[in-house]
């Protein structure tokens, strides 16, 4: 769904606190499910609640495209959710790493694989198949068998960090569409005042990052998939984007991070890369 834009969190090894800790169950396949598959949950919107836990995990408010609100809590919510879907889905806290049937992709395609692989990264015929030699064969292997990787709601990391210079770069080579950073979902958004035009992140990865008191660990760059093209309150549905990334940037826009310090950050930090010399504002 939709994110809530916060100015300062806590930051665990398990990523920002609360992000991404409840999720959508298919109820026909059994299967956890986001806006990859089911597009219209991008009109739907969460904000956590405070002081209202589920075990270890924040009660959420869900705004649905009608304006109707209703919380994690609310025992219809998986029935206003479905309604509003139109599908029917239940809603679901995290659940633990060995709780593998909960993550498991129980409804692995067989013979249209490779094009439901293309279809969910948004490809076209012709276009290639995106770089993956970025992943570690262990969670490569997670991706095949599983929804997310077990014991998180994450596609692949807990944090991924974008740089306006790549939105400023991605912008001159697709200057008719919204690139509204909502499109592109990261944890973490660093701006250098408009002074770069480049994906500056692709020279970061092996590299450390410090944020206020977090250290931030650079692991591959984010490969892209059909989310970024999808509309949104405001955002128009737009193919031309992947088209574009495909084209100039081997789908790959960001940078996926794991936390080596846990810590706080908060909006107007300055970003430090110690094995670069190079300080941003974020």
């Amino acid at each position: 769904m939709g994110g809530e834009q916060i100015h300062e969190a806590s930051v665990s090894e398990k990523g920002i606190d609360q992000d991404r800790v409840w999720a959508i169950r298919d109820e026909k396949t059994k299967t956890i499910r986001g806006a990859k598959h089911f597009g219209d949950l991008m009109h739907f919107s969460a904000r956590c609640l405070e002081r209202r836990f589920s075990d270890q995990v924040a009660h959420v408010e869900i705004t649905l495209p009608s304006g109707k609100k209703v919380c994690s809590d609310d025992d219809s919510v998986h029935q206003f959710i479905s309604e509003a879907l139109g599908r029917a889905v239940t809603l679901w806290p995290i659940m633990p790493e060995n709780n593998d049937n909960h993550y498991r992709l129980q409804d692995l395609p067989k013979a249209s694989s490779l094009k439901e692989f293309r279809r969910s990264f948004g490809l076209e015929d012709g276009e290639p198949l995106p770089d993956m030699s970025g992943f570690p064969k262990e969670l490569l292997r997670e991706f095949v068998r599983f929804s997310t990787p077990r014991g998180t709601y994450f596609d692949a990391y807990p944090i991924n960090i974008l740089t306006t210079a790549s939105l400023f770069k991605l912008a001159s080579f697709c200057p008719d569409s919204s690139l509204d950073r909502r499109r592109f979902r990261p944890n973490i958004l660093v701006s250098d005042n408009k002074a770069l035009c480049d994906f500056v992140e692709d020279g970061w990865l092996n590299n450390s990052l410090i944020i206020g008191s977090s250290k931030f660990e650079i692991e591959t760059r984010t490969v892209r998939c059909v989310m970024v093209t999808r509309s949104q309150p405001e955002i128009p549905k737009d193919t031309v984007i992947m088209r574009r990334l495909v084209e100039h940037a081997s789908q790959k826009l960001s940078v996926y991070a794991t936390v080596s310090t846990p810590g706080n950050i908060c909006t107007g930090n300055v970003v430090t890369l110690p094995n670069l010399g190079v300080s941003n504002a974020s």
